[in-house]
């Protein structure tokens, strides 16, 4: 092979090698990238909670696990809000229903509990909520719900309801292993999936947000 034609092989291959890199840095860059952010999302989930006393005008609970009733429950029974919302609950399912979820009698804050039916989503929780808020004139809330689901509630309901004043109540099931979380499989999983709906939720105001989700993504 001439010395020419060995330049042209070389030239040739440097610049599949170019190709390569490139192709390379845009497939690995964007998983660096969101594997970085998943680490942070996940060492932000809360890993206690320090109570906040302030009373507000409601309680909101996410469906999601008794966990969440139960605690909605006993702050509306010690006096720490008017009413207590419940948000995505299935048409089906009536007051009684979820205090024997919760493992509790029916007793007197039976009657402070109202049930919403039309979210089932996270957004729609938010639209819920803020249409019942509004009809109650309420501008205070404190809202339950599992901490790994925290950081999009509060960006959802942040969203819907700009001027209220949202308390963070997360609740610790025990399913959900925070600690050494990524040795977890069941937990890795869930909050890949929830780091993953929270960039979604992040970036609907730039993909459209129509119906700010009553339907279609649980």
């Amino acid at each position: 092979m001439s010395g020419a034609a060995r330049q042209r092989t070389a030239g040739t291959a440097r610049a599949i090698g170019r190709i390569f890199a490139r192709i390379l840095a845009t497939a690995v860059l964007p998983l660096a990238v969101w594997f970085a952010g998943l680490v942070w999302f996940a060492e932000s989930i809360p890993r206690e909670h320090r109570d906040d006393p302030a009373h507000t005008d409601a309680i909101v609970v996410l469906t999601g696990g008794p966990l969440r009733l139960k605690t909605g429950l006993a702050m509306l029974a010690e006096g720490r809000a008017k009413k207590l919302f419940v948000s995505g609950v299935y048409r089906t399912v009536d007051i009684t229903d979820l205090l024997r979820v919760a493992r509790q009698t029916p007793n007197p804050v039976e009657c402070c509990i109202v049930l919403g039916h039309a979210a089932d989503n996270t957004a729609g929780n938010a639209a819920e909520t803020r249409d019942w808020m509004q009809g109650e004139s309420y501008t205070s809330l404190r809202l339950v719900t599992a901490n790994y689901h925290l950081k999009r509630s509060l960006l959802e309901f942040r969203r819907a309801m700009p001027e209220a004043t949202i308390i963070a109540h997360p609740v610790f099931p025990e399913n959900y292993k925070r600690e050494d979380w990524w040795r977890w499989p069941g937990t890795l999983a869930l909050t890949a999936t929830e780091y993953q709906k929270y960039l979604t939720a992040l970036a609907r105001p730039w993909l459209g947000d129509a119906d700010l989700g009553l339907e279609g993504e649980p």
